[in-house]
Formats: structure tokens, sequence, C-alpha cells
């Protein structure tokens, strides 16, 4: 049996983990999408991609079962979302602490098995070889025993990624991990997110605002925009044609001869001129 199939082998007929029909997204006061529906099968890389106030971040909440549905119905891991699903990691966008914090990273990996305890118990041999496995996943046992407080921030996403897989889940959540990383740390946190997707079997919803560093490790794209979702394969869904019918305005996407995505025309929709997405 496969890491995949291990992980999918109590998920009855239908093994896809993420399933939303006609789903629609928002507040009481405010719709921000709707009419979703799209399926998310297991050790899938997919990219969560869109301009700002989307809605990308509310799907999350509403995987994390901290936000209900307005319509429709949404299921994660053959259920419906619920709150402290151990199953799911989950990398906030804003991760909060003391800058000034000694807690040493290794903590932090193991608050991800406690629930936040930060210090009520003693590392258990369990534990402690559960942080370990994560830090080792990230390559992050050489700062294991350094602060927070003096780690830079692509180590700093390092160790979150390791607090999302110490326990060891099947669907990970990771909001914006790549904000504020120069090229090089981009790249380096990417293949570790996919190194962990093929060999771990977890399926991986990942929210970028630059979908070309993405590209070469991704199963799919969801691209939200203009109230509506759109979800499939990158050569599904960056079309001229699919965008242009998400948006209701014509977009043209082009690709360079190193593959990389320009998506032009959307800012017209807004009033504010041409805009070049993605490159």
């Amino acid at each position: 049996m496969t890491v995949t199939e291990a992980r999918t082998s109590g998920l009855g007929a239908h093994s896809d983990l993420i399933v939303a029909e006609n789903v629609a997204a928002g507040y009481r006061d405010k719709v921000v999408w709707k009419g979703a529906n799209f399926t998310i099968g297991p050790g899938e890389f997919v990219a969560v991609i869109g301009p700002n106030g989307a809605g990308k971040t509310t799907l999350f909440r509403m995987l994390l079962g901290l936000q209900p549905t307005l319509n429709g119905s949404l299921k994660i891991l053959g259920a419906e979302p619920k709150r402290g699903n151990t199953r799911i990691g989950y990398v906030p966008q804003r991760h909060t602490f003391d800058s000034d914090t000694n807690i040493e990273s290794r903590e932090l990996v193991r608050l991800g098995l406690t629930g936040g305890r930060w210090g009520v118990n003693p590392f258990s041999h369990r534990d402690r070889d559960a942080a370990n496995k994560a830090l080792e996943a990230v390559g992050g046992m050489d700062i294991a025993h350094r602060p927070l407080g003096v780690l830079s921030g692509g180590e700093l996403q390092r160790i979150f990624l390791a607090e999302a897989l110490v326990g060891n889940p099947d669907v990970l959540l990771l909001d914006e991990p790549l904000s504020n990383l120069d090229i090089r740390r981009e790249t380096e946190l990417l293949h570790l997110v996919n190194d962990v997707v093929r060999t771990r079997g977890v399926t991986a919803l990942l929210i970028a605002h630059n979908i070309n560093p993405l590209l070469p490790h991704l199963d799919k794209v969801m691209y939200i925009a203009n109230g509506k979702v759109a979800t499939g394969t990158p050569g599904q869904v960056l079309t001229s044609e699919s965008l242009s019918d998400l948006y209701g305005i014509q977009v043209e996407v082009l690709r360079d001869p190193h593959g990389n995505v320009a998506i032009i025309g959307i800012e017209e929709h807004h009033g504010t001129g041409v805009r070049v997405f993605g490159v």
C-alpha cells in the first residue's frame, strides 16, 4: 500500500479529500464568492491565487471550521469542517510571537502536538521524537535549539512548516508562506513543501500572489476572483479563455520561453490600467 492509499483508506469509495458542491462563501451581509464546485484529491499540491480580498483566506477559514458556508456543501476528509481537526496542519499568514522571545524552535514545533500549552509539560519521549522528525523533514535540526527571535524569515517558515507537520496531518493549509522571502528562500521552501507532498502523500493548499515559482510543482490551481472560483490543472485554469470567463472581461495569458505566466488586462476591469500578474 502506498503512502497516499494509506492516508485515504478511511474515506470510503470517494477518495477526494476536499469536496465543494455549489459553495458560497462570505458573511451575512456580503457574499465573497459563490457557485464553487471543486474536488481536491490526496497527495495534490494546489496553489490558491487571486487578487486581495477575493476570498482566499476565507476558504481556509471554512476548511478549518472557523466559518460556515453561506450555501452548498463543503466536506474535508469525508466530513463537514470542524474546529481543531488534528488531521489538518495550518500555517497562518501571520504567526504572532514576541521578537525578543527566547523560546526555542523545537518548543514551538512541539506546540503542534500540545495545542499551545507553553512550558506546561516537559518533553515526553514521544513529543521529542515527533518534533525531531518534523524538523528533519524541513531541514531544521540545525536550528532546533535557536530562539525564534533570532531566526531569519526563511528559517521561521521552516519552523512554522515543521509545527504544522508534527501531528502527521493529511492536509496542509499554507496561507502566504512565501511573503517577505527572497527568491532563494522562496525556492527552497517550495521544494520542501513539494517534497512533503510527494513523500508523505499530504495534500497541500498554498495561498500565493505569484504563481510562477509554484508552476513546476503544482497539480492544480484554484483561482478565486470576481466572486467565482475556477479550479483545474495549471493548463486548464491559466488560459485566456478560462480567466476571461472568470473575470467577465477580455484577459490575455502570455508565457515566456521559460514557462512563466503573465496575465494582462485584469486591472482594466477596476479602472486602474493594465496589470501584468505573476512575472
